[in-house]
């Protein structure tokens, strides 16, 4: 049993205490392990298609019914799982892992030490549309690219659109949960993390070590700041400049005000009795 260095024992115990400085990352890196054993495939298997002049470095796994376009550049110790799409002049860094069904559209760019989860679509376009004079919408050319660096995680359908112009950006060890919606020229800081169902429209940027719950709303062209952190379901229309601030409710307000003003809502019918009995009290004085 992992144990910290403090941990005091209250009786008898038949168990080995294995003695760590921090039990949950050793925990993490002995799963790492195991997990590598797993993901220990070579090869090419066929029926697969590799374009002519794709790169393909040592050591890659291409499971049967992927498709590698062309001028793409696959690293060393790269695993791609069966029935992924990797579209022309797209770059992998070493020992990064696509996993099954994931697509990612041409130009797009993943890191060292990726992992990209089945069913996420990487590089798909940003949703701009331009209304004519006739009412009828005209579609915008998505002419950018998408950025991950090195050690992101996309989770399961998971989807982050192709920038208008220039790049949306993931920066280094970002990990992004499963059915999150990332939109054009949106950017991301360093280890941030966003859960499940959260939503980011277009250009938003959002600091580094920043933490977002599950189905969160993030409005475009606003900022967040480093170390900031957003309570599930909250919705943020306004930039937030100050660093490590805690967010909750939509609209989105200090996280320990949104849960006084919570509180006080749910004591309203009291609040009511209490002012109509008081009225009644007013009105028999006054009589």
């Amino acid at each position: 049993v992992l144990v910290s260095d403090e941990f005091q024992a209250s009786g008898a115990i038949s168990a080995t205490l294995l003695r760590v400085k921090d039990p949950y990352l050793a925990f993490t890196l002995l799963l790492e392990k195991v997990k590598t054993v797993l993901l220990n495939k070579t090869g090419i298997e066929n029926p697969s298609f590799i374009a002519e002049d794709a790169t393909i470095g040592t050591d890659v796994y291409i499971g049967a019914f992927s498709y590698i376009g062309k001028g793409a550049k696959i690293g060393d110790n790269v695993k791609i799982f069966p029935l992924c799409y990797i579209g022309d002049n797209c770059v992998i860094g070493a020992g990064t892992v696509i996993y099954s069904s994931a697509c990612l559209y041409y130009g797009s760019r993943i890191g060292q030490n990726c992992i990209v989860h089945s069913g996420a679509i990487i590089g798909s376009d940003g949703f701009g549309f331009a209304p004519k004079e006739n009412g009828s919408l005209k579609k915008i050319p998505q002419t950018g690219i998408v950025v991950l660096e090195d050690e992101v995680e996309i989770g399961a359908n998971a989807t982050i659109d192709r920038a208008t112009l220039g790049k949306t950006i993931l920066r280094k060890g970002t990990k992004i949960d499963n059915l999150v919606q990332i939109a054009h020229n949106v950017e991301i800081g360093e280890n941030t993390v966003i859960a499940a169902q959260t939503g980011v429209s277009g250009s938003a940027k959002i600091g580094k070590n920043a933490m977002i719950g599950g189905q969160v709303g993030i409005v475009g062209h606003i900022e967040l700041a480093d170390g900031i952190k957003i309570g599930a379901q909250s919705g943020v229309s306004k930039s937030v400049t100050e660093k490590d601030k805690g967010l909750r409710g939509s609209p989105a307000q200090d996280y320990r005000k949104q849960l006084k003003d919570e509180a006080m809502v749910r004591k309203l019918s009291e609040f009511s009795n209490r002012i109509l009995a008081l009225e009644e009290k007013i009105k028999k004085l006054e009589g």
